[in-house]
């Protein structure tokens, strides 16, 4: 689709420039653990806006959905992430042969994921397949001045692909809104919140990405992982998980 790279950066020799950060917003998230489905090789898990998918630094940030896992399940073993303020499905493996099959079944792209977001502003889906679908074609790459943010760079950027279609508009704290349905087709870091931000249309509530307005449009990220699609690590069945977004 054509889009504006107001996120482009096409001179990465350039001296890099430092962003002051926004503080993170603490959100209040809920004891224990939300289980979809559990078997000895595979767990499915609904994480709450907030939670650490993984440790963070410091002892503050140690509360997190895989250390949780693990007091109950000690052989749970991390696959992927979401990011602390995304809220939705995600899979962990037990024992290393399980997470060795899960692993490679993502580099395989056997896995597919989809997502819900509410973000500033309609896209614009002229340029839309029959199903309604857009891609995003923009390469990324870390923003190591301003981690843990990542950027646009058409020259060193890595090549990234998510799909997105509309699902329906509204309003939200004074602003237009659109709800999109995500497919990410590469799974870069931040790419689904970068991408949205780089074509005009950050994901409400985004403390690293969204403008002001688009900032204060949310108490939270709103971004959930409404649909995971895997083949099971042992058996190989196709496995369908989803779950509804809570905004």
């Amino acid at each position: 689709m054509d889009s504006p790279l107001a996120a482009a950066d096409s001179s990465p020799a350039g001296a890099p420039t430092t962003l002051a950060p926004r503080p993170l917003r603490r959100l209040a998230v809920p004891d224990g653990l939300t289980l979809l489905y559990a078997d000895a090789a595979l767990l499915v898990l609904e994480k709450p806006a907030g939670l650490l998918s993984v440790p963070g630094r410091g002892p503050e940030n140690a509360d997190c959905l895989s250390a949780r896992v693990q007091a109950q399940y000690p052989d749970a073993l991390i696959v992927h992430r979401l990011d602390m303020g995304t809220s939705g499905l995600i899979v962990m493996a037990r024992g290393a042969a399980a997470q060795s099959a899960l692993s490679t079944a993502f580099a395989k792209r056997l896995v597919h994921k989809r997502y819900q977001a509410l973000v500033a502003g309609i896209p614009d889906a002229c340029g839309a397949d029959g199903q309604g679908w857009s891609d995003i074609h923009l390469p990324l790459i870390v923003d190591w001045p301003n981690r843990p943010k990542s950027k646009v760079c058409l020259e060193t950027g890595k090549p990234s692909h998510t799909r997105w279609r509309l699902l329906g508009q509204q309003r939200q704290a004074e602003l237009d809104a659109a709800r999109l349905e995500l497919e990410p087709v590469t799974g870069r870091s931040h790419q689904l919140r970068l991408h949205l931000q780089a074509i005009g249309h950050p994901i409400l509530g985004d403390e690293l990405y969204a403008d002001d307005a688009a900032l204060a449009a949310a108490p939270r990220l709103l971004l959930h992982a409404c649909c995971i699609d895997l083949p099971h690590p042992v058996t190989g069945e196709r496995l369908r998980f989803e779950s509804a977004a809570p905004f």
